[in-house]
């Protein structure tokens, strides 16, 4: 079972504390200047990918010294730093990809690349965005269970297609039985779970769960 983790360039204040990650991570990933966060929190940086156009001479030199492969793109190119560091973790068969320094900022790069998701779960990887505040998983039909998190109590249900058909909450504040969440509705947001752990299961659609502080 191999975790990858991908930082990316997005605000230093909303990058999570990378420390508590160091013994769950096999190899990190930096995506611009997301590979000098890495750097900068002593982190064993196995690739550094991107046009680096958010870096400095001097701090591009560091990453080129400190990282064990980098791969230099064009500014002008189809793809983002992120979506490129993305494609190379795939490549590493990974069964978990964390994505952090990915969301605040830029509201087009935040909502793209809580997309780029999707393209984890196509390939039957689970992706995981953390920032200081959220953390950020998809889920497709079944039943899943949550367990308790004390930095992330709140828990919102948040459909990514039109309805999200049978929602079922079980061990939550507010429980649900087979409901149907259309697109825009607020039903399914601000839960908390009662005990340690609850399941959530639905039949159609596809959900965004977003833990919360506060």
């Amino acid at each position: 079972m191999l975790s990858v983790a991908i930082i990316g360039s997005g605000p230093a204040e909303l990058i999570p504390d990378l420390s508590k990650y160091r013994e769950e991570i096999d190899i990190w990933i930096g995506a611009d200047r997301g590979a000098l966060v890495a750097i900068q929190n002593h982190l064993k940086l196995a690739h550094a990918i991107g046009d680096f156009d958010s870096v400095d001479e001097t701090e591009l030199l560091t990453i080129k010294n400190y990282a064990k492969h980098i791969e230099l793109y064009p500014v002008e190119k189809d793809k983002t730093d992120l979506e490129l560091a993305l494609q190379k973790a795939l490549s590493l068969s990974p069964s978990t990809v964390y994505l952090m320094g990915v969301t605040g900022g830029r509201m087009d790069h935040t909502l793209i690349n809580i997309q780029l998701l999707n393209q984890l779960k196509e390939e039957n990887i689970h992706g995981i965005i953390v920032d200081q505040y959220n953390r950020i998983e998809q889920f497709h039909p079944g039943t899943h269970m949550v367990e308790r998190d004390a930095t992330y109590p709140t828990i919102s249900f948040v459909p990514l297609t039109t309805e999200v058909k049978g929602l079922t909450l079980k061990g939550f504040y507010y429980p649900l039985t087979e409901a149907t969440i259309i697109m825009g509705s607020t039903l399914s947001i601000s839960n908390k779970l009662i005990a340690n752990s609850g399941t959530f299961s639905f039949m159609k659609g596809i959900v965004l769960v977003v833990r919360s502080r506060g």
